[in-house]
């Protein structure tokens, strides 16, 4: 092997060769893919190769969509045939609930401009004549998936690859990876020593053994996914689109003449815990009947044929799983040029195209070119190197993967991880616990229902995760005042003589302020696109605080630590385990705080965006006078130990102006009506300032920061789409994310988040459309479960109290 190579990816699976025929197409060409094995001999090998376009994200659908135009081609372009048939797929609703979630998906399916319909259980048997209409409520039908040969798609990519100038060696075994100054630098195999600059981790179920080489955890877990094939079964065409039964757990493919039939178990088995053995290739486990016969069952009920069918062989083989179900991308933090591809859940040949793709983009361009936080490495945080954690967030992930997902769904597995001092006292007000990053925190309060009568009753999938106590928090809120538990907010400090410089740099607003100030901003990537969304407060000439989201605090961490100078000016670090965080909004918020403090509350001495240390109960903490729910208030940092003592405090004095316990379900229905945006949904790295209706965060006259240039070409040649906040003309059609926004029976845009205002008493969805349509009074419509619903673009914001940021 040669002594220096450019890019080193381990692992020559599907994902691996094209991770190496993206980059050779894109001109980088000094690329090794190393294999213990032979290519195909981990999972790919023995994957199903079923091939649909339609995820539950935006990333992952145009991924999959990427994949499919890449078949389409790649036997044309490299003369191997990767055995593409695009037979189309069905994926069938065997009770009404599956039938409305069908409708949802549909909708969803518009927003890509996919040729989806939704047929009738008639229709579904005229495509694969071999089911039993038993049940069937309908199916949707979309003829643009497929299945595709797994071994064929890889030895295609390897072709494709190879005849750009990448270099495969099969038979060798990575070692050690050598990190230098924080970065990858030499690859150490048993048939020599290579020096890089990019390591790729494309190891499938090794590759957590690679990522500890590094220092890096990598949370997948190896499940034992099982499928059978049979012989021949009169009746069977080449042209049987896929079939999946997701209320039977089950999925079926035409396998020469005969069918492949697999599923996921209520009772999964995980492997390779205490390790994988090295010879562990091209091999499979022992098949599992007893644990395949629910399966079985299930089956033989959709179609009866395949019970007399003769059976080939039942393939148990372990599939990489992570805790979400999500694939696991990018740029492990802590270690530069150390890029991660892994974790595909059994469903990486779908993606495989895609994720060759984006991966390719993210190592030649240093940024990926779609939003693709749901499949970040970087979302998970540190809980996630226990192993034991992981497998059982894994488990409950498998098993329910064909469940239907309601939104505001809560895990069960693995909670209880990282609680609030506040904790016993939540609990005693009977909370409904959610969690986020690890963190049990309130969703609602049951307390709250006792003598409420709510005005706004839902229906629907709007129902299933709901109580009237976030309708009475968040009127409450409004009238009175809420105490609102936000310990798991993330927290992080910017330090040192070069801290200025480099916030100055990485943000879009201005940080030259006096200590004091709370400075709303955006980081943008060279596009333009917002890679974080937060707070800023200057806590003197060389440190600031900086506030964002629960889960996005290792994402933002590593976003500023990559872009800062490499001498020791400047420091970065998370602080989040340091302080407890309690909110306290509401028109009663400053004559509450009042009765536990000595400090000077009033606007003149404690402006709105400005920060002071003062004591609250005793205990010093420090407040931002800074809202999310567009109300007058403070978020108070207390020391994680005094905590408790803050929020009694806080709750003693509140009880005359009738305080209440409030939850995150009432901050999402308070920010939607004041128009506060969130990463991820309103914002994220494919949106600027300009279009997320942020512009005035953005100060051009600063001088130089990341992005700046695309931000100005962007103003110079127009916006050609916007955000926009849309009110429904049925207050019960309540819009969740993903629906499209229709303009003259067109889908124009989809929706980014929306629920249900309670104190202006409509339907709000906020998401991007046209320009042109974004004008305010203009007539739209938005589907929701296939109905569409009039709307009409809304002046921002629908909620506005007076006096909000200047109140006396």
């Amino acid at each position: 092997m040669a002594d220096h190579i450019r890019v080193v990816i381990v692992g020559g699976g599907v994902a691996g060769c094209s991770i190496a025929y993206h980059l050779a197409r894109m001109g980088w060409r000094d690329v090794v893919v190393l294999e213990k094995g032979e290519l195909t001999s981990g999972s790919t090998f023995h994957s199903a190769g079923l091939v649909g376009q339609l995820r539950s994200s935006v990333a992952l659908t145009r991924i999959n969509m990427a994949s499919v135009e890449l078949y389409d081609r790649l036997r044309e372009e490299t003369g191997r045939d990767p055995g593409w048939r695009k037979v189309g797929s069905l994926r069938l609703a065997s009770s009404s609930a599956r039938m409305e979630e069908l409708k949802r998906q549909a909708g969803w399916a518009r927003t890509f401009g996919f040729p989806l319909a939704l047929v009738s259980a008639r229709e579904a048997v005229d495509l694969f004549p071999l089911m039993s209409p038993d049940g069937l409520e309908g199916a949707a039908y979309l003829p643009t998936d497929g299945h595709i040969d797994p071994a064929g798609l890889t030895y295609a990519l390897s072709e494709g690859a190879r005849r750009h100038g990448v270099a495969f060696r099969t038979g060798v075994r990575v070692q050690a990876i050598i990190v230098t100054k924080g970065r990858v630098s030499e690859v150490a195999t048993d048939h020599g020593t290579i020096a890089t600059e990019v390591v790729v981790n494309a190891a499938g179920i090794w590759a957590p053994e690679i990522g500890r080489m590094v220092g890096v955890p990598i949370p997948v877990v190896p499940m034992a996914h099982q499928y059978l094939t049979t012989k021949p079964i009169d009746g069977v065409r080449r042209d049987f689109p896929t079939m999946r039964d997701p209320d039977r757990l089950v999925y079926f493919r035409e396998e020469v003449g005969g069918l492949l039939m697999g599923g996921y178990e209520r009772e999964p088995a995980p492997w390779g815990l205490d390790g994988i053995p090295p010879d562990f290739t091209h091999r499979l486990l022992t098949p599992d009947w007893e644990r395949f016969g629910p399966l079985m069952e299930g089956a033989v009920s959709r179609v009866p044929d395949i019970a007399k069918a003769e059976v080939i062989r039942l393939i148990n083989g372990p599939e990489a799983f992570t805790p979400d179900g999500e694939f696991l991308l990018g740029e492990a933090p802590a270690v530069r040029g150390f890029f991660v591809a892994a974790g595909f859940c059994a469903h990486g040949i779908a993606g495989a195209g895609g994720v060759g793709k984006v991966m390719a983009e993210w190592i030649v361009e240093g940024e990926p070119g779609l939003d693709l936080w749901r499949m970040d490495l970087r979302r998970f945080g540190g809980q996630y190197a226990d192993v034991g954690h992981t497998q059982k967030q894994v488990v409950e992930t498998y098993s329910t993967y064909y469940d239907i997902h309601y939104p505001f769904e809560e895990r069960q597995a693995g909670r209880g991880l990282r609680l609030s001092p506040t904790h016993p006292r939540l609990r005693a007000l009977r909370c409904a616990f959610g969690e986020k990053a690890g963190w049990e925190r309130p969703n609602w309060f049951e307390v709250n229902v006792d003598g409420f009568t709510p005005t706004h009753h839902p229906r629907g999938w709007e129902r299933r995760h709901w109580s009237p106590a976030i309708e009475a928090e968040h009127q409450w809120t409004r009238a009175r005042a809420g105490l609102f538990d936000e310990t798991s907010f993330s927290k992080l400090e910017v330090s040192g003589p070069g801290a200025l410089a480099s916030l100055q740099r990485i943000t879009d607003n201005q940080m030259d302020k006096p200590a004091g100030s709370v400075t709303y901003t955006q980081m943008l990537n060279e596009r333009g696109g917002i890679e974080c969304d937060l707070t800023v407060t200057r806590l003197g000439p060389d440190r600031f605080f900086l506030i964002t989201g629960s889960a996005f605090g290792p994402h933002d961490l590593a976003w500023i630590r990559s872009h800062l100078p490499g001498d020791s000016s400047v420091s970065a670090e998370d602080v989040t385990d340091r302080y407890a965080t309690i909110g306290l909004w509401g028109p009663r918020a400053r004559e509450i705080l009042h009765r536990t403090t000595d400090a000077d509350l009033s606007n003149a001495a404690f402006a709105y965006l400005t920060a002071r240390r003062i004591r609250v109960g005793g205990v010093e903490v420090l407040a931002l006078r800074v809202t999310y729910v567009g109300e007058l208030g403070w978020e108070i940092y207390a020391p994680m130990a005094d905590g408790l003592a803050v929020w009694d405090a806080l709750w003693e004095a509140g009880q005359e102006s009738g305080l209440v316990a409030a939850g995150y379900r009432a901050i999402d229905s308070l920010r939607l009506e004041k128009g506060y945006r969130y990463w991820s949904a309103e914002v994220t790295p494919e949106y600027t300032p300009y279009e997320a209706g942020l512009g005035f965060c953005v100060k051009l006259d600063k001088g130089d920061f990341i992005g700046r240039a695309a931000l100005v070409a962007q103003r110079e040649r127009g916006i050609e789409r916007r955000l926009v906040c849309l009110t429904l003309g049925d207050p019960l059609a309540v819009a969740f994310g993903g629906e499209p926004i229709l303009g003259d029976g067109q889908a124009v845009g989809r929706v980014t988040s929306g629920g249900y205002g309670y104190t202006v008493g409509t339907s709000i969805a906020y998401g991007y459309v046209p320009a042109a349509a974004a004008t305010p009074g203009t007539a739209l419509a938005v589907e929701v479960f296939g109905q569409a619903v009039p709307a009409v673009v809304s002046e921002e914001p629908l909620y506005d109290p007076k006096g909000e940021k200047t109140r006396a």
